[in-house]
């Protein structure tokens, strides 16, 4: 679902990165520092930011050999309702989670983010879903993102905001609130619903 020229722009910037990282012929390394460049302008002619230095600190900020980010979200079910935090950053609502923590399992990370983002403690309880970002409709982000999806049982603690949200709610499927579609759209919600009204243990992927 992803637009072809952010898939092309983000293909031509990790096999760039990949050449810069292991190339050591001065020809090689200049065309690859070419490839990135092009890999920007394409950014900025399909995007809203023409700052070319901005768009190198978002898009082309890695050393290395470029793989995926991972994007870990929480799953809290309690009375046929799923836990969402309000994020500060756009106003729109979330379950739980953040970027993956080097030193930290993903189920840590899912625990840990729930607890900070909305006051609750709870304990990892299985997989749900491992999807690749742009097969969803998600908007345009420079980066390559897995999101993975770990229902975790409420064991304790009460609503509080963290540092990046400012309300904390449990809605059920048909009162969904206006959501932060970077971090979860709503057929993904919906998906995640089924999983656990139906009770389903097939892992969903990609």
């Amino acid at each position: 679902m992803e637009e072809k020229w952010l898939n092309w722009s983000k293909r031509m910037q990790a096999i760039a990165q990949a050449g810069l990282t292991y190339s050591k012929d001065p020809y090689d390394i200049e065309r690859f520092q070419e490839l990135r460049q092009i890999s920007l302008e394409i950014m900025s002619e399909y995007t809203n930011l023409k700052n070319m230095k901005k768009i190198e600190e978002l898009f082309a900020n890695e050393t290395g050999y470029q793989t995926p980010k991972v994007d870990i979200r929480g799953v809290v079910y309690k009375n046929s309702k799923l836990l969402f935090v309000k994020e500060k950053s756009d106003g729109g609502w979330s379950l739980p989670g953040g970027w993956a923590d080097v030193g930290f399992t993903p189920s840590e990370i899912a625990v840990k983010e729930i607890h900070e983002e909305s006051g609750y403690k709870t304990e990892p309880k299985r997989l749900l879903a491992v999807l690749d970002m742009s097969c969803h409709p998600h908007p345009p982000a420079p980066y390559h993102i897995y999101k993975i999806f770990i229902e975790c049982s409420l064991i304790g603690g009460r609503a509080e905001t963290g540092l990046e949200t400012e309300k904390v709610s449990f809605f059920g499927r048909d009162e969904l609130p206006a959501l932060s579609v970077q971090r979860n759209t709503e057929s993904q919600i919906k998906m995640l619903f089924d999983q656990l009204e139906e009770k389903k243990n097939n892992v969903i992927f990609d």
